[in-house]
């Protein structure tokens, strides 16, 4: 095993066990229409993964994002029931999440409060602003033209998924081959060197959580053309499974280091567990349990690892 990849290959390892024992004992699990709604429900998912991943790199964290997508998802589904079309509805998700990205990226680089905090307060804020505002309620009655962005269930199912990819692949390119990419790596390694080397990490570090907002939007708005009902629950958890998944697909909780394509790795095992505890009979409420496992095991295993380089 190649030790570049060994945490994905590893990660890839687990999923294709699980997979395995799917196939052995449910093989009912790899119909066609099962594995294209899995696809398709993970898709918003590895599109705030790719954002949460930035975020952790430059050494920062954002436990928010799921109080930022209820509020999207209910402002786009409020603007489609409105009979905006769902492009420009998905343009304001965007622009919504973006602003929220940028509260939480000035608190923390320019105020200079620690992430954790500052996001889990502005988690609370957001979620309680919702429902007092929104009264709890959720929305209905959405015009057919607004579901799947028009396309149709067929087309847009993949359409969604086309997407998501689409914008893991943008991440990829953009933090190998562009210096603004890789200035997110150099800040998340040692912020001082960045800046002495003539980066400016305040705006790296503000820059990743407006990114990260408008990419939470972006998944709203997959999220709002997918489903009848939208209401405030629909970000309940994301923060956990995104989270989970970005620290198994080898992005180091300490910074710096950790490649996006593991992401789609985490993303496929963490959507997996869940559907795939219900085939096999077991309570699906062991999912969160699984999640918090995963991120156990894999920031103990990146601690481990500093030990033993420091040796």
């Amino acid at each position: 095993m190649s030790l570049k990849y060994k945490r994905e290959l590893s990660v890839l390892a687990a999923l294709v066990l699980l997979l395995g024992i799917l196939a052995i004992r449910r093989p009912d699990f790899f119909e066609g229409r099962n594995i294209l709604f899995l696809m398709t429900d993970a898709a918003p998912t590895l599109i705030v993964a790719v954002g949460v991943a930035l975020v952790i790199i430059s050494r920062q964290i954002d436990i928010s994002v799921g109080s930022q997508l209820s509020i999207c998802v209910v402002l786009a589904g409020m603007a489609g029931r409105a009979g905006i079309g769902a492009p420009v509805a998905a343009l304001l998700a965007i622009g919504c999440g973006a602003a929220m990205g940028c509260l939480n990226g000035a608190l923390v680089a320019f105020a200079n409060l620690p992430s954790i905090v500052v996001t889990l307060a502005t988690l609370v804020i957001f979620r309680q602003s919702l429902l007092y505002f929104g009264e709890g309620t959720s929305i209905y009655d959405l015009p057919a033209c607004f579901a799947w962005f028009g396309a149709g269930q067929a087309a847009g199912q993949w359409l969604v998924i086309g997407i998501s990819l689409g914008v893991l692949l943008i991440a990829i390119i953009a933090t190998t081959f562009i210096a603004a990419g890789r200035a997110v790596y150099a800040t998340g390694s040692d912020y001082e060197a960045a800046r002495l080397a003539g980066l400016r990490p305040k705006w790296v570090t503000f820059s990743v959580f407006g990114l990260l907002g408008g990419l939470v939007g972006l998944a709203a708005a997959l999220e709002a053309v997918r489903k009848a009902q939208l209401g405030p629950k629909v970000g309940d958890g994301l923060e956990m499974r995104v989270i989970a998944a970005v620290v198994v697909g080898g992005v180091a909780i300490s910074g710096g280091r950790g490649r996006l394509i593991g992401c789609l790795i985490g993303v496929a095992l963490l959507t997996t567990i869940a559907p795939a505890l219900n085939y096999l009979g077991l309570k699906a409420e062991w999912e969160k349990a699984f999640a918090g496992t995963i991120i156990l095991l894999a920031v103990a295993s990146d601690a481990i690892g500093r030990k033993r380089v420091a040796r």
